[in-house]
């Protein structure tokens, strides 16, 4: 029992030693990656195959996947970002994964930036890489040490369960050049979460969540048929009761509730097809089509844009946007800077609702006073649309043309002008 007791004791003052050491060396307001990155046309179709790969894996068949340098920064980043702007920058050298990892802290007093590197290699012969290397800032510490102190980390907080479900799948990864292969297979269940853990964005507050519902449920039930649903009738009171409802403490959470809670009602039928049939809302009585400038894709672009920005990044929701603009260039409805225009204002609106509490209540308030939804939503509808892939590269000739970039200027500009975000 003594040696038990001494052990534990060992365990604890080794976590807590880690812990002081990466807040007093690696917290700073100087990135050593530096965050903020963009995808190009073909780093969103690699980007595609490298997520979706392992769905085409079936249950229990084993399968494999050969990444370089470049893909592995691709998805490292794209996974970084989900939820807070950050940036890694990996490299495999000498049979190791090298990586180095800036991320974006909230507000507070001990700096803006949490900065580690360490590396990946494989030891004793085991099919798994281990944590051969750990700095903190540009303090070395042990690895073993380091590697312990994570690993308890993620096995008693929320990060356990997606832990699981990237790992639990991967049966061995070979470090070899510049290539690193996985070998792989997934249970059903295991593909089922997966998807579920991807597609999902809400918050695990029900209570809440059923007290904005019945909120919106109200409007519709009051709506006149006789006239268009604004998206704006929506959002408005919504953003009222969230007003009420949040302090500094729980108004970001707020505002995403609300956000998924009006996107849930607007995109129904695009959120029921990502999830399975079981756990799929059942339709309300009555539903009608909410519009921005009479338009029903705007209203559906906008908050879908919006939740998006609120659950993961407002980076992936402009490179999500202008990705479904240029598949309907090549045999969709063709690229529309109308629909682009919503996209953008969309996230702008989901990153002021969450980048921090201030702004959050900030934009309850002001959006509890709009008059209509020009006040979020600047009229697009004088800009170029329904252009084929033929037409958009002879106006426009690629997302990087200066021709392109002036009408994205134009409408970062109106966004800018538009009152609930020129007031915040």
């Amino acid at each position: 029992m003594n040696t038990l007791l001494r052990t534990l004791g060992y365990c604890l003052s080794a976590s807590v030693i880690f812990s002081i050491m990466l807040v007093l060396f690696a917290i700073g307001d100087t990135p050593e990656t530096e965050p903020g990155w963009s995808l190009t046309h073909d780093d969103v179709v690699r980007a595609k195959q490298i997520l979706h790969e392992g769905a085409k894996t079936r249950p229990d068949e084993i399968n494999t996947i050969v990444l370089t340098e470049a893909d592995l920064n691709l998805a490292g980043n794209y996974l970084l970002n989900r939820y807070s702007k950050s940036a890694v920058k990996i490299e495999l050298k000498q049979n190791k994964v090298r990586f180095n990892v800036t991320m974006t802290l909230p507000h507070n007093s001990l700096g803006k930036y949490l900065n580690v590197s360490f590396r990946l290699g494989h030891e004793d012969n085991n099919a798994l890489p281990g944590i051969t290397k750990f700095k903190a800032g540009k303090l070395l510490l042990p690895a073993k040490l380091a590697a312990f102190v994570i690993d308890m980390v993620i096995q008693h907080s929320s990060l356990n369960e997606y832990f699981i479900l990237a790992t639990r799948p991967i049966r061995a990864v070979q470090i070899e050049g510049k290539k690193l292969t996985i070998t792989y297979n997934s249970d059903a269940e295991t593909l089922r979460q997966a998807k579920n853990f991807l597609t999902q964005g809400h918050s695990s507050d029900t209570q809440a969540q059923n007290i904005y519902e019945q909120k919106l449920a109200e409007i519709i039930a009051h709506h006149d048929p006789a006239w268009r649903l604004s998206l704006a009738e929506l959002l408005k009171p919504l953003f009222e009761l969230a007003y009420q409802r949040s302090t500094l403490e729980n108004a970001i959470e707020e505002n995403r509730i609300v956000i998924f809670t009006v996107n849930d009602y607007v995109n129904k039928w695009e959120t029921q097809k990502l999830l399975p049939a079981a756990e799929a809302k059942p339709a309300a009585q009555q539903h009608y089509s909410a519009f921005l400038y009479k338009r029903v894709d705007l209203a559906k672009h906008f908050i879908g844009s919006a939740a998006l920005t609120a659950s993961a990044n407002g980076q992936v929701a402009k490179m999500i946007g202008e990705e479904k603009e240029l598949s309907d260039a090549q045999g969709g409805s063709g690229f529309s800077f109308i629909d682009l225009a919503a996209d953008k204002a969309g996230t702008r609106f989901g990153e002021i609702a969450t980048s921090s509490p201030e702004n959050a209540r900030k934009i309850q308030q002001a959006m509890s006073k709009i008059k209509d939804y020009s006040d979020f939503m600047p009229d697009p509808r004088d800009l170029p649309e329904n252009m084929d892939e033929a037409e958009f590269k002879r106006r426009f000739e690629s997302i990087n043309s200066p021709a392109y970039l002036e009408v994205v200027r134009q409408i970062d500009s109106r966004i800018a002008a538009a009152s609930i975000y020129n007031d915040i």
